[in-house]
């Protein structure tokens, strides 16, 4: 890929509903932070291409802040299988061994018909490698951003799940020639 790429990847809204579930993709964010998105477009190149997960979530906080994505299903959120629409606690409470043993390696371990958050990574590395030279903003999941992370630290998919990624937070990396460069994690605009 010829010319160096800037990412502006951003995570999108809090999501309405119950914390601590594992939402699905029709999920809507809660936009009512009017001043973190004002702040957050301020911050963002006016050229750039735009991408979002294919996300209700994404979409909805893209559209707050002006932009017009173009959908990558690469730039999903994991995929938890079964495990979708169901709270923390209650799998914990009930999901026996299969949900006590995805925590001993989250990495790796797959939720009932769900995807590792290495898989994810690999996803993610194709849907990033789709994108062009110049200023590119990314509206997606954290899980997105932690994978991103990974691919321009060299981190093995443990270590990236390290990363913290509030909502409406500004991560900045860079595709040069020579490498990855990454600018800012989890910053919050004000």
């Amino acid at each position: 890929m010829e010319g160096e790429t800037f990412l502006w990847l951003i995570r999108h809204a809090t999501v309405e509903g119950v914390a601590g579930t594992i939402h699905a993709a029709d999920a809507r964010a809660d936009l009512g932070d009017h001043a973190a998105l004002v702040a957050l477009r301020q911050h963002l190149p006016p050229d750039a291409t735009t991408y979002a997960s294919p996300s209700r979530r994404t979409v909805e906080t893209a559209r707050a802040l002006r932009l017009e994505p173009e959908l990558v299903s690469e730039f999903r959120e994991q995929d938890f299988g079964d495990w979708t629409g169901r709270r923390h606690d209650e799998l914990a409470a009930t999901g026996g061994e299969t949900y006590a043993q995805f925590w001993h390696d989250p990495a790796h371990g797959r939720p009932p018909n769900g995807e590792s958050f290495a898989d994810q990574v690999a996803r993610v590395r194709l849907g990033l490698s789709r994108i062009g030279a110049g200023s590119a903003t990314l509206v997606v999941h954290s899980g997105t951003i932690r994978a991103a992370l990974c691919i321009a630290l060299d981190l093995t998919p443990q270590a990236a799940l390290r990363f913290v990624i509030d909502p409406l937070s500004l991560t900045r990396i860079d595709r040069l020639a020579a490498g990855w460069r990454v600018v800012s994690v989890n910053q919050r605009v004000a």
